[in-house]
């Protein structure tokens, strides 16, 4: 049986994600380029439209250019994708609402690549953008994240929580006291 690898491909972020499907991805897997224009700037153009605009004729609807222009977009960034990745590959551009059309694809899938595109000066979890974040925690597949450059050293990483400011710190928790009665004495 044939693995799938279904990788997201994002404006800004798509080098990283291809790179990692050409180097880790079983040679004899079928590779999906997946590309999901936001819908939230067409979205936005149909809205003042009909809002602002009142209603006009649906030729003069700026959200249509918006949407071709988006879509052709779309086909560009996957054909540089594919140019880049340089193996068969299927491409495939869909609508929707982004992190659940990600997800949805993803199902059945062996493998799902994507980049961080959050904050890339530190590590943790604001490295990771409200799409990604989604897509991560619904994915119903392996996931393998990728930094798109080079990953920031460990030294970005905040501190541990302090006793006291933030919650108990590491160790075994509260001690005895009016709500935890000391544990029983040993038996033997």
């Amino acid at each position: 049986m044939t693995t799938t690898v279904i990788a997201w491909i994002v404006e800004g972020t798509w080098p990283a994600t291809v790179d990692a499907v050409r180097d880790r991805a079983p040679r004899d897997a079928e590779v999906v380029l997946l590309h999901v224009p936001d819908p939230d700037v067409p979205g936005a153009a149909h809205a003042a439209f009909a809002g602002l605009l009142g209603r006009g004729r649906p030729e003069r609807d700026p959200g249509i250019p918006v949407e071709r222009e988006a879509t052709e977009q779309g086909e560009r960034l996957l054909a540089e994708a594919a140019g880049r990745l340089g193996r068969p590959c299927a491409r495939v551009q869909r609508t929707g609402r982004v992190e659940r059309v990600v997800v949805a694809a993803a199902e059945g899938a062996g493998l799902l690549v994507l980049a961080r595109d959050g904050d890339r000066t530190r590590l943790g979890p604001h490295s990771l953008g409200p799409h990604s974040r989604f897509i991560v925690d619904h994915a119903p597949c392996p996931v393998l994240l990728v930094w798109p450059g080079e990953a920031p050293g460990t030294d970005t990483m905040p501190p541990p929580p302090v006793h006291g400011r933030h919650g108990p710190g590491p160790g075994p928790g509260p001690g005895p006291g009016p709500d935890h009665p000391p544990p029983p004495p040993p038996l033997g």
